[in-house]
Protein backbone atom coordinates (compact mmCIF):
# COMPACT_ATOMS: atom_id res chain seq x y z
CA UNK A 1 0.00 0.00 0.00
CA UNK A 2 1.07 3.67 -0.84
CA UNK A 3 0.31 6.69 0.90
CA UNK A 4 0.05 9.73 -1.75
CA UNK A 5 0.01 13.67 -0.61
CA UNK A 6 -3.48 15.49 -2.21
CA UNK A 7 -3.53 19.00 -1.95
CA UNK A 8 -6.79 20.30 -2.04
CA UNK A 9 -7.44 24.29 -1.40
CA UNK A 10 -3.62 24.45 0.04
CA UNK A 11 -4.14 21.76 1.98
CA UNK A 12 -2.59 18.02 2.04
CA UNK A 13 -4.30 15.14 2.81
CA UNK A 14 -2.02 11.76 2.87
CA UNK A 15 -4.12 9.39 1.51
CA UNK A 16 -3.19 5.79 1.21
CA UNK A 17 -4.04 3.80 -2.28
CA UNK A 18 -3.01 0.61 -3.62
CA UNK A 19 0.59 -0.53 -5.21
CA UNK A 20 0.74 1.38 -9.07
CA UNK A 21 -2.46 3.80 -8.38
CA UNK A 22 -0.42 6.50 -7.46
CA UNK A 23 -0.46 8.26 -10.38
CA UNK A 24 -4.73 7.90 -10.70
CA UNK A 25 -5.17 8.88 -6.86
CA UNK A 26 -3.20 12.35 -8.11
CA UNK A 27 -5.05 13.12 -11.01
CA UNK A 28 -8.33 12.21 -9.22
CA UNK A 29 -6.73 14.90 -6.44
CA UNK A 30 -6.55 17.39 -8.97
CA UNK A 31 -9.85 16.97 -10.28
CA UNK A 32 -11.31 17.55 -6.76
CA UNK A 33 -8.86 20.46 -5.95
CA UNK A 34 -10.33 22.21 -8.88
CA UNK A 35 -13.98 21.95 -8.05
CA UNK A 36 -13.19 23.10 -4.65
CA UNK A 37 -11.46 26.32 -5.87
CA UNK A 38 -14.42 26.80 -8.40
CA UNK A 39 -17.00 26.36 -5.39
CA UNK A 40 -14.66 28.99 -3.78
CA UNK A 41 -14.41 31.37 -6.35
CA UNK A 42 -18.35 31.84 -6.47
CA UNK A 43 -19.72 31.78 -3.07
CA UNK A 44 -16.50 33.10 -0.93
CA UNK A 45 -14.40 31.96 1.57
CA UNK A 46 -15.59 28.45 3.68
CA UNK A 47 -14.29 27.16 6.52
CA UNK A 48 -13.09 23.42 5.61
CA UNK A 49 -15.92 21.33 7.25
CA UNK A 50 -18.53 23.66 4.90
CA UNK A 51 -16.46 23.19 2.02
CA UNK A 52 -15.96 19.32 2.28
CA UNK A 53 -19.83 19.54 2.73
CA UNK A 54 -20.69 20.89 -0.15
CA UNK A 55 -18.04 19.55 -2.41
CA UNK A 56 -19.64 16.49 -1.54
CA UNK A 57 -23.06 17.48 -2.38
CA UNK A 58 -21.70 19.15 -6.05
CA UNK A 59 -20.07 16.37 -6.59
CA UNK A 60 -23.13 13.78 -5.48
CA UNK A 61 -25.16 16.03 -7.75
CA UNK A 62 -23.18 15.93 -11.22
CA UNK A 63 -22.86 11.95 -10.19
CA UNK A 64 -26.67 11.57 -9.78
CA UNK A 65 -27.13 13.85 -13.09
CA UNK A 66 -24.86 12.33 -15.46
CA UNK A 67 -26.31 10.47 -18.30
CA UNK A 68 -26.57 6.73 -18.21
CA UNK A 69 -23.87 4.87 -20.50
CA UNK A 70 -25.45 4.00 -23.67
CA UNK A 71 -24.89 -0.19 -24.69
CA UNK A 72 -24.59 -0.73 -27.94
CA UNK A 73 -25.60 -3.97 -29.99
CA UNK A 74 -21.97 -4.71 -30.72
CA UNK A 75 -21.36 -4.37 -26.92
CA UNK A 76 -23.60 -7.08 -26.19
CA UNK A 77 -22.60 -9.81 -28.71
CA UNK A 78 -18.77 -8.82 -27.57
CA UNK A 79 -19.69 -9.47 -23.67
CA UNK A 80 -21.70 -12.89 -24.83
CA UNK A 81 -18.91 -13.76 -26.50
CA UNK A 82 -16.41 -13.64 -24.08
CA UNK A 83 -19.05 -15.60 -21.57
CA UNK A 84 -19.41 -18.27 -24.36
CA UNK A 85 -15.23 -18.07 -24.51
CA UNK A 86 -14.67 -18.57 -20.23
CA UNK A 87 -17.67 -21.13 -20.61
CA UNK A 88 -15.37 -23.13 -22.84
CA UNK A 89 -12.71 -23.07 -20.88
CA UNK A 90 -14.29 -24.12 -17.56
CA UNK A 91 -16.36 -26.81 -18.78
Amino acid sequence: MSVVSIPIVNKSYPMGCEDGQEARLVELGKMVDARAREILDKIGPLPESALLATLCIVLADEVHNRPAPVVTEADLKEILARIKEIKHKIS
